[in-house]
């Protein structure tokens, strides 16, 4: 196999260099793979392949005769760094590397994958992903044809080209920052964590498309004391971008988020339990909209009858100001892609139009039962994984309320701000979310912070419920993983304000 350093690469794409001043790191000018750089010979190069021996490890997997293959090479690099208790306690580097080779034969799926990237060692995996077809064999294209796409993260350094002294010394800055904040503090942590992923899809449909993406991950969690009473919090970025995104005002801010966020719990009170309306903040509130909605959309579930949105289609499910969609277009943001795993470009899917649901979720197999193109959603863990449609940055659009507006209809009621985790019934929709913290209303106004609350409701309910929707759409500025049938996949999601009429809050009693 060939391997390549970065200024290998660098000269592959025939990218120049730049230079120009940041504190603390050395910009390269690295601008990853543009979609217009028709990068394919550096990812051959990079997985030590051609078109030939491409072309050998399909006639294998069509060697029986299935509908349609494809190859899902992969190789990702990534790092983390853990400060604790003023230390570096943890470091790693991981490098993954291999091909998944999926047959499809009608409804049936073989998939098999090998972290050896020898033409023998791909030909015993396309063999075996062969084994549910069985008929007379089926040709390799003879030429590939290059998917266009467009690039929604574009960088300019590499992540290899950042010496860990570097990052060490800006996790350092930030711990010693967060006791700066408030003498309350006691304990913190700081995490970092960076990847590049380089992926290569070929089909037996002769489409070729490939992809570099970034990811940056900086969380700071802490604990504060007071009157022997202890609370924690945290604050984090995450996003499809390179080390240039940490500006200073950004380091500045980690440390500032993380400690007021903790520190303002001491203040907090748990409301009395009870049915009222609920205002989900905008931003990363959207999370409730991922679980009990957007699962529920993802048009496998609805194909297996599983979902309550299996029959809705054209149907009303809201008001006419909600919108809801799917976007993998959405510049840096964690949950963007250039392309999905299967090779179709990204887009940004209406789910819900103007209150009335318009499309699923699809992947290539929702998309032919459905009689409806894939939207770009065939997303995998790694190559050891098949795709299924999954989210990418699920929101909903602005409304024609404003935040004030919303609190000043509500008698009684709490604003939910901060959620951690919940548990959600994909079929019905039910779920259960832990609010960390958040805001109580009365009589029209925000009078006081709460804490600990659990809410409980039902997804479709929920959407049919909100009555207000403000024009202050936020996208969540953290890093949220989803898990699905055992594979994770980096999300994002996002919320305006909204006025939810009533969901049964666990409070006191």
């Amino acid at each position: 196999m060939v391997q390549m350093s970065r200024r290998d690469f660098v000269k592959v794409t025939g990218t120049g260099l730049a230079l120009a001043t940041l504190p603390g790191f050395i910009r390269s000018g690295f601008a990853g793979v543009g979609a217009g750089d028709n990068p394919y010979n550096f990812y051959f190069q990079r997985f030590g392949i051609d078109e030939d021996m491409i072309r050998k490890v399909m006639a294998e997997a069509l060697h029986y005769g299935g509908d349609y293959c494809d190859l899902f090479f992969q190789n990702e690099l990534s790092n983390s760094i853990r400060l604790q208790d003023n230390i570096v306690n943890s470091a790693s580097t991981n490098v993954t590397l291999g091909v998944g080779i999926r047959v499809l034969n009608g409804n049936q799926t073989g998939y098999s994958f090998t972290e050896d990237i020898s033409l023998a060692s791909m030909k015993a995996a396309a063999r075996t992903a062969a084994g549910i077809a069985s008929g007379s064999a089926k040709a390799a294209p003879q030429t590939f044809n290059a998917t266009k796409l467009m690039n929604y993260y574009e960088t300019e350094i590499s992540y290899e080209d950042v010496g860990v002294k570097d990052k060490v010394d800006m996790l350092q800055a930030i711990n010693d920052d967060v006791f700066k904040q408030d003498a309350r503090v006691v304990k913190a942590n700081v995490n970092f964590s960076d990847s590049e992923n380089y992926i290569l899809v070929v089909n037996s449909e002769g489409g070729i498309a490939s992809d570099y993406q970034p990811m940056l991950r900086i969380s700071v969690g802490c604990t504060a004391e007071e009157d022997g009473k202890r609370e924690n919090n945290y604050f984090d970025y995450s996003v499809r971008d390179d080390i240039n995104f940490l500006t200073e005002e950004k380091l500045k801010r980690l440390p500032r988020e993380a400690v007021a966020r903790t520190v303002k719990l001491f203040e907090a009170q748990t409301p009395p339990a009870g049915e009222m309306p609920v205002v989900l903040a905008a931003g990363s509130s959207g999370i409730l909209l991922h679980e009990a909605i957007g699962h529920g959309m993802e048009a496998d579930f609805n194909r297996q009858g599983i979902s309550v949105f299996s029959d809705m289609i054209n149907k009303k499910v809201a008001e006419d100001f909600v919108t809801i969609v799917d976007n993998g277009t959405n510049p840096h943001v964690r949950g963007s892609i250039n392309v999905d795993d299967e090779g179709h470009p990204s887009e940004e899917t209406q789910l819900v139009e103007n209150g009335v649901l318009r499309s699923y979720i699809h992947d290539r197999i929702s998309a032919k039962h459905y009689g409806v193109d894939p939207t770009g959603s065939g997303r995998r863990e790694s190559f050891k994984h098949y795709p299924l449609p999954r989210m990418r940055n699920t929101y909903m659009k602005n409304g024609p309320h404003t935040f004030d507006e919303i609190i000043a209809n509500v008698k009684y009621g709490i604003v939910a701000e901060q959620f951690t985790n919940g548990q959600v019934n994909i079929g019905p929709g039910d779920f259960t979310f832990y609010v960390k913290s958040g805001s109580l209303i009365e009589d029209g106004k925000i009078t006081g912070l709460i804490k600990d609350v659990n809410i409980i409701g039902n997804g479709p309910e929920v959407l049919s419920r909100v009555t207000m929707v403000a024009n202050d759409m936020k996208m969540a500025e953290g890093g949220w993983t989803c898990g699905k049938n055992g594979q994770s996949v980096p999300v994002s999601m996002g919320l305006p304000s909204v006025l939810v009429s009533s969901i049964t809050v666990g409070g006191r009693g």
